[in-house]
C-alpha cells in the first residue's frame, strides 16, 4: 500500500475492493437487468464491484489537491449514477460505461474546489481547465491558445482568462501584506458603498420625485390613478385581466386608459418639474 492510499484508506477499504471478484460478462447483465427493475442488492454488487475502478480514476486526479477520499467520494457518486442508467442490451460492459460517469464526477469535485469563484461551467471549459493543467503553465504561446481556443470551441480571451484561474489560487482578505505585514489586503479594497453624503442627496432627490409624482396623479381621473398605481407603483404588477375584473371593463379599455393616463402624466410632470428644482447636494 501506497503512503497516499495509507492516508485516506478506511482499515481494511483497498483490501475489500481487491478482494471483491470482478463479474463476468453473463453475471453482470443479469445483475444490471435486476438493478433496472428495482432491486438494490443487485445494483449494491454492481456498485461493489467496480469501485476498483473509482480508486484507478481517483488516482489520475491525486496531485489535484483534492484528498483522495473525497475524490473516490465523488467517483463512486458517478459509478452509481452510471449503474441507474446503464443498459445491459446495448452491448456495452459497464466498466467502458461507468467510466465517463466517474471521471466527469472526479473533475467537477476538482474544477469545484479549486477557488470559490466557479473556474468553469461548460464541459468545454473544464475540460480545457484539465488541459491546462497537465501543460503544467499558464504561459501560452499565440499559437498554443489558438490551437486549444480551436480544440475546445472557444475564443482565445477564453483560454488566456482559464490559464490565469486554473494555475491561481483563492487569497484571503485577511491576509497580511506590507513589508512588515502591518496591513491585510481588506484595507486595499476600494469602498463602493455611497458617502454619507450621497446618501443625503439620494433621499432628498427620492423625496423631491415623490412629491412630484403625487402632483402629477393628483391631475388625473381616479380610474386612471388607480391604474396607474396599480400597475406601476405596487410591488407586483396587477395584470389588466384583474384590472378589467376590478373596473368593471373590457382588457383592451383598460390599456387604453393606460396608455391615456402614462401620457397625461408625462405632459403633466414636465413643467412640474421645471418648476421646482431637483436637490444636488
Amino acid at each position: 500500500m501506497s503512503v497516499i492510499e495509507r492516508d485516506w484508506a478506511p482499515p481494511g477499504f483497498l483490501a475489500a475492493v481487491r478482494r471483491t471478484p470482478v463479474l463476468s460478462l453473463e453475471e453482470e447483465r443479469a445483475l444490471a437487468r435486476s438493478s433496472l427493475g428495482g432491486d438494490g442488492r443487485a445494483a449494491a454488487r454492481l456498485v461493489l464491484a467496480h469501485l476498483r475502478f473509482v480508486v484507478r480514476i481517483a488516482r489520475i486526479y491525486r496531485h489535484s489537491g483534492v484528498p483522495m477520499a473525497d475524490l473516490i467520494q465523488e467517483g463512486t457518486v458517478g459509478l452509481i449514477q452510471a449503474v441507474r442508467k446503464f443498459n445491459p442490451d446495448r452491448g456495452t460492459r459497464l466498466a467502458t460505461y461507468a467510466m465517463w460517469w466517474i471521471r466527469a464526477a472526479i473533475q467537477e469535485r476538482v474544477v469545484r474546489s479549486w477557488s470559490l469563484v466557479r473556474t468553469g461551467t461548460t464541459a468545454a471549459q473544464k475540460a480545457l481547465f484539465f488541459a491546462l493543467r497537465r501543460r503544467g503553465t499558464p504561459d501560452l504561446t499565440d499559437a498554443i491558445a489558438r490551437a486549444l481556443a480551436q480544440r475546445f470551441g472557444l475564443t482565445q480571451d477564453d483560454v488566456a482568462e482559464m490559464a490565469r484561474r486554473a494555475f491561481a489560487t483563492d487569497r484571503s482578505l485577511d491576509e497580511r501584506t506590507g513589508e512588515r505585514g502591518q496591513s491585510d489586503r481588506m484595507a486595499f479594497l476600494a469602498d463602493t458603498r455611497p458617502t454619507p453624503e450621497d446618501q443625503l442627496v439620494q433621499v432628498k432627490q427620492l423625496h423631491f420625485w415623490r412629491r412630484i409624482l403625487a402632483r402629477g396623479l393628483s391631475a388625473l381621473p381616479p380610474r386612471e390613478q388607480v391604474i396607474i398605481r396599480r400597475r406601476y407603483l405596487s410591488e407586483a404588477k396587477v395584470t389588466f385581466a384583474a384590472l378589467s375584473h376590478e373596473l368593471g371593463l373590457s382588457k383592451e379599455r383598460v390599456r387604453q386608459l393606460e396608455r391615456l393616463a402614462l401620457a397625461k402624466l408625462k405632459s403633466r410632470l414636465r413643467p412640474l418639474r421645471r418648476d421646482e428644482e431637483l436637490p444636488s447636494e
